[in-house]
């Protein structure tokens, strides 16, 4: 037999393997397991990094490599994991429903928000959604659980376009079909689990047996699909009922449907049938909508609440949103001024330090939340109070001189990462201030069980805007992003049901207009670059969508959120 030599990372040494051994075989001869640096439990290999590009277990190695077996503590084998999981609740519900149709719609805090819908249309052109009662979401899980402990294998077969486009209609998986036809390739490839078939945009599990942990929880009309918990993968991340989040999406949902977009593959067959400025003008202006209703309900309550909190992740657009939002509130007869929140920071030696100990800046008590409870009061009472100013350079905060008052037609807005947290204003009372949480929440999806990431969007979002203002690299922004989830995860999202507006920042057509921006940040990112594995995977996913032309991103309008990122804002 042939030999090659590769390096495996988990034990830090070379060896010799025959030419075509699989992964799965090097695995068991080498790293049956991998360990949690932070927990210290050992887990079992779902994929490995070949080169660090994310490969499944049965990829064969014909030349030597540099090889990373990776389990669920890293976030490629999670979504392994997760993608594999899917399958497997596809394959339960054509079992159980052979004349409906799975939808995984969108993320949830603890999950992927699924549904059941009818095979047919009703005469608006939408598939009415089957309510799923408990007792048919245990069936559902008993199904689950009777085929992973089966450990069924599943298997990938390359098919001609024509052949796997045929398959998806067959199986009332339209969308699908429809994307991989936007695409225009000769080949795809398509995993099979028993008789069924269905494509995954990135490597399953070797068999159903390694998906253990997983719960199916019912959520509106539909239930939450739910896997283990990062860090914690003995049990499922918990149950959260986020009404507003559901709320926020389900509208977003329903934009599509205005626009005629059902997916990215009839979003490529609009792009490509030459109608994107006309997608952009709908767009913006349910956008523009959007903040009009958020002002009336500002207007309202204008004779209480004086004070508008603005809060979101990072790239959500909370910039953009809080000068469009102060437009549409002056439309109404009120005055917004702002107040930035960065200027209340206590000075350098007082800032709190993390675990690892360094200055947390993202920390509630980085901020002199005395100082600010204090002006706020004073501010409601009618007095004038002096503002301070952070000098980032010096560490220190400074005053000078500079004064505000409200008068009777003003409002007093405030942007920061806090602004949802009652602590931040415990000493105010609550009445006086209206809440905003912004963010970019798509629930587009690739296809019918394929949804998209808001998290990757975001991503895209400040890899684009980082470049371009601070000449950031796309592999710095990469790197840093884990750490920065992080923050949102204990800062933001924990507070986003605190809101008593919210606003969706995501635009049907941003990502078509990112991919124009964004891909050719991401091909400079070398193979040797740990943030490569990353770098490959969102290429991935973008080579599902069409990219808009210079002469369509030119009908982006200057007020659009999308200019904060890609640049030409006027506001």
């Amino acid at each position: 037999m042939d030999e090659t030599r590769i390096f495996c990372e988990n034990d830090n040494a070379f060896h010799k393997v025959g030419t075509g051994i699989r992964l799965k075989e090097l695995s068991d001869a080498f790293c049956k397991t991998v360990v949690d640096e932070k927990t210290g439990t050992e887990l079992p290999v779902l994929a490995a990094l070949v080169d660090h590009a994310l490969k499944e277990l049965e990829f064969q190695i014909m030349m030597p490599h540099k090889i990373e077996f990776i389990g669920y503590n890293h976030p490629d084998g999670r979504r392994t994991y997760v993608r594999s999981l899917c399958f497997v609740l596809q394959h339960a519900v054509r079992d159980l429903y052979p004349d409906k149709v799975l939808f995984i719609e969108y993320s949830l805090p603890s999950g992927l928000y699924c549904e059941i819908r009818e095979q047919q249309a009703n005469e608006d052109g939408i598939l009415p959604t089957h309510f799923v009662t408990d007792e048919e979401i245990e069936r559902i899980k008993e199904r689950m659980q009777e085929i992973i402990n089966a450990d069924l294998h599943f298997h990938k077969v390359k098919m001609t376009a024509d052949e796997a486009g045929k398959l998806f209609m067959e199986n009332s998986q339209p969308d699908k079909a429809n994307l991989l036809e936007s695409l225009g390739k000769l080949t795809y490839s398509v995993y099979f689990l028993g008789g069924d078939a269905d494509t995954f945009y990135g490597p399953l599990v070797p068999s159903t047996g390694y998906l253990k942990i997983f719960d199916l929880a019912g959520f509106n009309s539909g239930f939450c699909l739910q896997f283990p918990e990062e860090g914690k993968t003995g049990k499922v991340t918990p149950l959260k009922r986020q009404s507003k989040l559901a709320a926020t999406l389900q509208e977003y949902a329903q934009w599509c449907e205005i626009t005629g977009v059902k997916g990215v593959g009839t979003l490529n067959k609009v792009i490509s049938d030459g109608g994107a400025v006309q997608l952009i003008n709908i767009a913006e202006a349910l956008h523009e909508r959007k903040y009009a209703d958020i002002a009336d309900m500002i207007y309202e309550r204008r004779d209480k609440a004086k004070i508008i909190m603005i809060a979101g992740p990072s790239s959500s657009g909370k910039t953009s949103s809080s000068k469009r939002l102060a437009i549409q509130c002056k439309v109404l007869g009120m005055n917004p001024k702002v107040i930035e929140l960065d200027n209340y920071f206590v000075d350098r030696e007082h800032t709190p330090k993390d675990e690892n100990g360094e200055y947390d800046f993202e920390s509630l008590y980085a901020m002199d939340l005395e100082l600010l409870n204090r002006q706020l009061n004073d501010l409601l009472s009618g007095k004038t109070i002096e503002t301070p100013c952070f000098d980032f350079k010096e560490g220190r905060r400074v005053f000078k001189g500079d004064t505000l008052h409200l008068d009777e037609n003003d409002i007093l807005i405030m942007e920061g990462i806090h602004a949802l947290n009652p602590e931040m204003t415990s000493a105010v009372d609550n009445s006086r201030i209206f809440r905003v949480y912004a963010s970019a929440l798509t629930s587009l999806s690739l296809d019918e069980n394929n949804n998209i990431s808001t998290s990757d969007n975001r991503l895209l979002r400040r890899m684009v805007r980082d470049n371009r203002v601070r000449g950031v690299t796309p592999e710095s922004t990469i790197m840093r992003w884990h750490s920065v989830r992080r923050g949102e995860n204990r800062n933001i999202f924990p507070f986003q049901e605190n809101a008593d507006a919210a606003f969706n920042s995501a635009l049907i057509f941003e990502l078509p207009l990112l991919k124009y921006f964004a891909e050719p940040l991401l091909r400079r990112i070398a193979p040797n670059s740990p943030a490569y594995t990353e770098a490959i995977r969102l290429l991935k996913f973008l080579d599902y969508i069409v990219a808009l032309s210079p002469n369509e991103i030119a009908a982006v309008p200057p007020t659009s959120i999308m200019r904060e990122f890609i640049g030409g804002q006027m506001l």
